[in-house]
């Protein structure tokens, strides 16, 4: 049966906090999630028979004020993963650091330039049963001048609240016949769906890193068949 997962016991000298309510997207919010994944040693992966990629968790103003993530859903023509939720993100490019990888592939996906001033800080690498090592950079979007998804890679584009993310009901665990260690979803009521690993796992890591200061690992949990086939 499906069930929650009990999250690793936050270190000594780490703030567990619960977030209760809307999360309001300004200067003390961005100088906590920085301070905390400043204190995060991330899992850094050997490229090595791996492709490199990139994603980014985009902060930004919600609709309300509140602060939110960027999430997109692909569109049901694209030849891969049609129609799954996705961070903005893609493959790096021969020469290209995953840092500019990944501020060229906001761009390019959803229309916002960033500068590397607006990185916060980085998860741990995670590899995909597709045979990518994924990077994920926490990035906070002051100016979303330009926000307009590429219709070719993007078909919608959500802000998910960071008070969403920090729901006590997430994230559910569900048994795959193919591993034996469950897979990770987020059931996110502005999707109205669950959210897979490797993004779902991905936006856990954040929840539990930038929001609690817990130094939760994902990358053992199982992944869906459709997420990688």
């Amino acid at each position: 049966m499906p069930g929650t997962l009990q999250p690793r016991a936050a270190p000594p000298d780490s703030c567990d906090e619960r977030l209760n309510g809307d999360l309001p997207f300004g200067a003390a919010l961005r100088s906590s999630i920085a301070a905390r994944l400043e204190t995060f040693t991330s899992h850094i992966l050997s490229p090595e028979e791996l492709r490199r990629a990139a994603v980014v968790i985009a902060i930004v103003a919600g609709a309300h004020g509140e602060a939110a993530c960027l999430l997109t859903r692909r569109p049901e023509t694209i030849k891969r993963h049609a129609g799954q939720f996705a961070l903005p993100g893609g493959r790096v490019d021969p020469g290209e650091s995953e840092a500019d990888a990944a501020l060229r592939e906001l761009h390019e996906e959803i229309g916002i330039s960033a500068a590397r001033s607006d990185i916060l800080g980085t998860l741990d690498d995670y590899a995909t049963q597709s045979g990518f090592r994924m990077r994920p950079f926490v990035l906070w979007i002051e100016d979303e001048t330009g926000l307009a998804p590429d219709p070719r890679e993007v078909a919608r584009i959500y802000r998910i609240p960071l008070a969403e993310l920090a729901s006590p009901a997430l994230p559910t665990l569900h048994p795959v016949p193919h591993s034996e260690q469950p897979a990770i979803s987020l059931r996110l009521p502005t999707i109205g769906d669950e959210l897979h690993a490797p993004t779902g796992a991905i936006l856990y890591q954040f929840r539990e890193v930038a929001f609690a200061g817990r130094h939760t690992r994902v990358g053992h949990f199982a992944q869906p068949r459709f997420s990688w086939q």
